[in-house]
């Protein structure tokens, strides 16, 4: 153990947020179900350690629909998938399992709605990003994407008195708000979803790290390069005050020399982070000398979703009374 030379601010919440849960726990009881192989249609979360973790219990990871043999198990990961992507499915027979997080399915019915209300509807996400593709696939007649507020130049509108904004899940939220400012002051008329669509476990980790970053010098976000809501950690933190912040998968990705200098360290992590990930950090942390953890809590967590319907257990039907 090192001298001591400061200390840790934990935030709290961090990690798994219930989509997540949910959709790791629907692969492991898949792979209990139906056995090796079951296949899951891009990364189930975003996150290294967790598919690297389900891939030595047999899950096998693809990019598309067509690389799942004809009639085997398929488990959309918890970003979402287009209608377009159900049917392919339909099409080759595939047994599916659906972890979209319930929050994303949210949003499509949303766009869904927006469509059949003959909305142009703004979908504020980054381009490329799955959760994007699958809302988009909704509706993709009506649907637009703009990536951030340098890109409302670039929005054009059948009419601007029927319009309406969506949003990717894990965005920042005050980034987002940013964007909605500036579509406001060239569509005064856009309308807003009727509930926030950012989901509550990206802005309380946002939150958390609000609170923390400014007495901060250097601020460690545990989470994959991937993962949307984790790199908007960083730049929240660094928003917030932070000196430093960084984004690692493992606690040895950790440069000693980030170090230097510091007295306090805050550690968090993404919404697709298990907590075994943070612990390790901590560890590490204590034996270069800041074994003194403060937790810095945000809000408190108490969500939970219920698996995918394929996948709860369904009770046995009761004996018939003896005749």
């Amino acid at each position: 153990m090192a001298d001591p030379r400061g200390r840790v601010l934990l935030a709290d919440p961090r990690g798994y947020c219930a989509g997540v849960d949910r959709a790791v726990v629907a692969v492991e009881r898949a792979l209990e179900i139906h056995g090796a192989p079951v296949y899951v249609r891009k990364q189930i979360v975003h996150n290294k350690h967790v598919v690297a973790t389900l891939e030595r219990r047999g899950a096998v990871f693809v990019d598309e629909t067509d690389e799942v043999p004809e009639g085997s198990v398929v488990v959309f990961s918890a970003h979402g998938v287009s209608p377009a992507v159900h049917q392919e499915a339909a099409d080759r027979r595939l047994k599916t399992i659906d972890a979209t997080c319930p929050l994303v399915s949210k949003v499509h019915q949303e766009a869904k709605r927006f469509a059949k209300e003959d909305y142009d509807i703004l979908l504020i996400g980054h381009r490329g990003h799955e959760e994007v593709e699958g809302t988009s696939g909704e509706a993709p007649a009506h649907i637009q994407l703009v990536d951030g507020a340098d890109d409302v130049a670039n929005v054009q509108v059948r009419d601007p008195e029927k319009v309406v904004w969506l949003s990717q899940t894990t965005l920042s939220v005050d980034e987002t708000l940013a964007t909605v400012d500036r579509l406001k002051s060239r569509f005064p008329g856009l309308q807003s979803p009727p509930s926030d669509d950012i989901c509550y476990a990206t802005q309380n980790r946002q939150q958390a790290v609000k609170q923390m970053a400014g007495e901060c010098d250097l601020v460690v976000v545990v989470g994959s390069t991937n993962s949307s809501n984790s790199v908007r950690l960083v730049e929240v933190a660094l928003e917030a005050g932070a000196r430093a912040a960084h984004l690692v998968d493992y606690a040895a990705e950790i440069d000693p020399a980030w170090l230097d200098g510091v007295t306090t360290v805050g550690v968090t992590s993404g919404a697709s982070v298990p907590e075994v990930l943070v612990s390790e950090v901590l560890d590490l942390l204590a034996e270069r000398g800041y074994p003194d953890v403060e937790t810095v809590k945000a809000a408190e967590e108490k969500l939970v979703f219920a698996l995918p319907h394929e996948l709860r257990v369904r009770r046995a039907e009761p004996a018939a009374d003896p005749a």
